[in-house]
Parts: structure tokens; C-alpha cells; sequence
């Protein structure tokens, strides 16, 4: 079971219905069990209940309660898991939003935070250890007790299970913890967290393509006849790791583009003026629609923008008594930011507002120009600096 993401970027509160199931609170960290999870349930019941009858003929049917009990022991695998996570990040005061337990495992995702390396790799490896004691707690009776059935192979598969999640998540790959190794050692040579952010998710890769090659490749090459089972299983997993580790690394890319949202840089110009203004003040003020105009409500606060298009099919004789705010359209509640915001505090300030445009307002609260989402999206993802250099090319 893979480890989905226990250091996840920060993220916005979701509702609790898109998460699954609550499970309520540990230590004061809300638990979802996600609706995918009862996929995995499903398939260890399918898969694992006819071995389970056929090595053990006397438990007949109880065979598959026996396999969904081993779902149940992965389950609480994973959660203890993402717990050591949790926990361990409560050390530093970074604020965890929530665990969720789904599908291939779980992931526990945190608010804002200042991590650096040594923090990075300790939160990381919590994982992992807490499932190696598990394991070293299931061995216990099974080397000093008298288990025999039922209990004897629930025993076994807890401490196997441990073992594995425990062992698979410290390969030195991202999305999985051990990738937080290789990222740490990176960024602590560099000093720039973002190298070591893809220089561990191309190592995550080359653990796929290494799983594929073992267990996929080498035994066709061999001759052997694959498991379909197995074989599927290992696609599944190999898929969803390429899949972690490509996010990781695009997520540093965007992350090492931050730098270039600054409100003042992105913003174009733009004017404000007060509700009560007329479409003939707009007209002197900003002809031809040039710079945009932000409407502002008595306290200075912006609230509006003219659309110039509309204000220009108002009458001349009409435009000294057409109001402003017949042609305008309002703003998000809050759609202002401070001309020096930049960064990643800007981008996640915008995340939080409705609409894709904002005013930008100098240190007096005066607008002086006006932010749009699809500048940010294109500086983000490296368009803007690339378009803005064509732009000096050809002048």
C-alpha cells in the first residue's frame, strides 16, 4: 500500500462529503474513510478469501470474513501510519488539515507550513517506523503465544503487512516517503528545496521502471508464466507512483515559478473611480477605455469594473446622467490585493476569491491596476515570461 502524498502541498478546506466518510477526530485531526477504499476492500475479499479457503478447507465460508478482516488490519495499518506523520509534524507546529484513507492507502494533508530539510525527513520517516513497531508488536505473540487459526493467520498478515507498507515506503522515490530522503540531501546541498523536489520524483520513476523490469519484464524474458493477478497489481501500482512522482515534479516546476506572480508586475494599469461617477467622467478620465477603471464604494474599497464596451454605446447627451454603475460589473467579495503581494502567499490568497479579476491598491488604498487570473495562471506555468519576451522580440 503506497503512501499517497503524507506531505502534501497545502490546500483549501473541501467539504467533508467530496472526502467520504468521517471517522471523527484523533488528536484532533478529522478522519476520512474515502469511497474508494471499499474498492480495495472488495478486491482483497475477491482475491485473497479463496486462497485463504482453499489452504485452510475448514474454514468455508468464514474464509472471506477472514479476508475482509485483513482489509480491516491494512486499514488501521495505513491509519496508524498517517498518524506517525500527523503526530510528528504537531512537533514542528505544522497544522494538519486532515488524513484520508482511500484506495492506495492514505495521505495526510497539511495547512501552511515552514518545513526544511531534517524536519522534512523526520515527519517522512514517522510513517514508515510506526508500522515497523506494528510489525515488531504483531511478532510478539506470534513468537511467545500459542496462536492457532483464525487469530494464528490475522497475526501473520498484520505483521507481514506492516512490513511491506513499511519497507515499500521507504524507497528513496517520490510520492512515497522515502522520497523525502532524496529530496532532503538535495535541497540541503543546494539550498533549493524545488531541485530536490524533482530530483527525487525522476527517482520515483526509476523505481517504476525498476518494478517493471523485476517483476514484469524479467520473468517473460525468463519464460515464466505471469500471474495475471500479480502482474495487474504491479501495473496498477507502478501507474499510480508515475503518476505521484510526475506531480511532484511539475508541482516544484510550478513552485520554483512563483517568484514571477507579484501583483504590481502582472497587473495592468488601471484607475479607480468613486460609484457615484458618471459615464462622462469615464470618458475624461480614461478615453477609449484606456487604463481599465475599478469603481470604489464611499469607503475607498473597489467593488466594481467598467466595461468600456458598454459605456461606449451610452449616448453623448446621456452620458453626464448615466451613472457609472449601469455599466459595470461588481468584483469578488475582497477582490483587492496590495500592489507589493507577490508569491505564494498572493496565489493563495487568490485561491480563496470568487471571480478572475482583482484590483491591486497602492499603501494609501488607491487602485492602481487591476490583476487578472489568467496573468497569474501564465506566469505560474512559465507562459508569461516566455510571451512577454516574444512581445520584446518583435518591437
Amino acid at each position: 500500500m503506497a503512501d499517497t502524498g503524507s506531505q502534501g502541498q497545502p490546500g483549501k478546506n473541501t467539504p467533508s462529503r467530496r472526502e467520504g466518510i468521517p471517522l471523527g477526530r484523533i488528536a484532533g485531526i478529522p478522519v476520512f474513510l474515502a469511497y474508494s477504499w471499499f474498492i480495495i476492500a472488495a478486491f482483497t475479499v475477491i482475491a485473497y478469501g479463496p486462497v485463504l479457503q482453499s489452504n485452510n478447507p475448514r474454514l468455508g465460508v468464514t474464509a472471506f470474513f477472514v479476508a475482509f478482516a485483513y482489509a480491516l488490519l491494512l486499514l488501521i495499518s495505513v491509519l496508524a501510519h498517517e498518524l506517525a506523520h500527523a503526530l510528528t509534524a504537531k512537533l514542528f507546529h505544522w497544522p494538519t488539515e486532515k488524513i484520508v484513507l482511500n484506495l492506495w492507502g492514505g495521505h495526510t494533508q497539511f495547512e501552511s507550513f515552514t518545513a526544511s530539510p531534517g524536519r522534512s525527513v523526520l515527519v517522512a520517516m514517522a510513517g514508515p517506523a510506526a508500522n515497523f513497531v506494528l510489525a515488531g508488536a504483531g511478532w510478539l505473540p506470534l513468537a511467545y503465544g500459542d496462536l492457532s487459526g483464525v487469530a494464528d493467520i490475522l497475526a501473520n498478515i498484520f505483521v507481514w503487512a506492516n512490513l511491506l507498507i513499511g519497507i515499500f515506503n521507504v524507497l528513496p522515490g517520490l510520492p512515497l516517503d522515502g522520497g523525502r530522503l532524496v529530496e532532503s540531501a538535495v535541497w540541503k546541498i543546494t539550498g533549493n528545496q524545488e531541485k530536490g523536489t524533482i530530483a527525487a520524483g525522476w527517482a520515483g520513476r526509476i523505481i517504476v521502471i525498476g518494478l517493471a523490469l523485476w517483476f514484469i519484464v524479467l520473468p517473460l524474458v525468463s519464460g515464466a508464466r505471469p500471474d495475471i493477478s500479480f502482474t495487474l497489481i504491479t501495473a496498477l501500482v507502478g501507474s499510480f507512483l508515475w503518476m505521484g512522482a510526475s506531480a511532484s515534479i511539475q508541482q516544484a516546476r510550478l513552485r520554483g515559478r512563483l517568484y514571477l506572480v507579484d501583483a504590481a508586475a502582472l497587473a495592468e494599469p488601471a484607475l479607480g473611480l468613486p460609484e457615484t461617477a458618471t459615464v462622462a467622467d469615464f470618458l475624461d478620465r480614461a478615453p477609449a477605455g484606456k487604463p481599465t477603471v475599478v469603481l470604489c464604494d464611499p469607503d475607498g474599497r473597489p467593488v466594481g469594473i467598467v466595461d468600456a464596451a458598454a459605456a461606449a454605446t451610452v449616448p453623448a447627451a446621456l452620458a453626464a446622467a448615466t451613472a457609472l454603475t449601469a455599466v459595470s460589473y461588481p468584483l469578488g467579495a475582497g477582490a483587492y490585493v496590495p500592489e507589493w503581494s507577490k508569491g505564494q502567499e498572493l496565489v493563495q490568497y487568490l485561491a480563496q476569491l470568487e471571480g478572475k479579476e482583482y484590483a491591486v491598491v497602492d499603501r494609501e488604498g488607491a487602485v492602481t491596476g487591476l490583476l487578472r487570473q489568467s496573468a497569474v495562471l501564465l506566469a505560474i506555468t512559465g507562459k508569461y515570461r516566455n510571451e512577454r519576451q516574444n512581445q520584446g522580440q518583435n518591437r
